[in-house]
């Protein structure tokens, strides 16, 4: 856990300047957490949630990072990042963001914190994967630098295809 808290910690330092502006800020996810992030889960997805006891596990695990927004000490959004360590790839699991806060750039910056967790980890690259019917995703990771490298047929629970990006994060 020492050498994740090192790698996850600084990333929210990053957005201490413009997290006055608007009350967000970026912090590594904790076990205390949990509850919260399981009750954005539950509001942000019909289907493929992630349950309790895998979120449970990506807390405690030396291979994940959950990164969380919060504002007014309450969690908006969520980014869980998957390492494996024979690949220097880093994995965006997952993205959910809290209906009544979309449109307000925590997507985006979770996304970035995400890449600076993947960099420190010395990731070359970070790749996700995006439901083909979620336009507002695919602008987000577009307007990023992200490129298309692919689809997945039938890829999620209820059957939809999947686009699969990736970034080089030189």
């Amino acid at each position: 856990m020492i050498r994740l808290r090192a790698v996850l910690a600084p990333v929210s330092s990053i957005f201490a300047a413009d997290s006055a502006s608007d009350g967000v800020s970026i912090r590594r996810a904790t076990i205390n957490d949990l509850g919260d992030i399981i009750a954005l889960e539950n509001a942000a997805f019909r289907g493929d949630r992630i349950s309790a006891r895998q979120w449970r596990h990506h807390l405690e695990s030396l291979s994940a990072g959950v990164l969380l927004a919060i504002r007014e000490r309450r969690v908006v959004g969520a980014a869980l990042l998957l390492f494996n360590r024979r690949h220097r790839i880093a994995r965006l699991y997952s993205i959910a963001i809290a209906a009544e806060q979309r449109g307000r750039r925590i997507g985006e910056r979770l996304l970035l914190a995400a890449e600076l967790a993947a960099r420190r980890r010395e990731c070359r690259a970070l790749r996700l994967e995006v439901r083909t019917d979620n336009a507002a995703a695919q602008r987000l990771y577009e307007r990023n630098g992200y490129q298309r490298h692919g689809e997945r047929h039938a890829y999620y629970e209820d059957g939809a295809d999947a686009l699969r990006y990736q970034k080089l994060l030189g």
